[in-house]
């Protein structure tokens, strides 16, 4: 299955619980830090929700 590489760009201090919870979810615990996760509706979702704090790699 095809695969997203995303990098958190800013931190999650003063984001709201969801959101944070969101970042961990996607496997994302520090700044610059970049994960692959799979390209699911899901992930999609997810990676919209928190959109402001990353960025996709290409």
């Amino acid at each position: 299955m095809a695969t997203i590489k995303i990098k958190q760009i800013k931190s999650r201090i003063g984001a709201p619980v969801d959101q944070k919870r969101t970042l961990i979810a996607l496997g994302l615990h520090k700044i610059s830090q970049v994960v692959e996760v799979e390209d699911t509706p899901s992930n999609r979702g997810m990676i919209r929700k928190v959109f402001h704090l990353v960025e996709e790699v290409k």
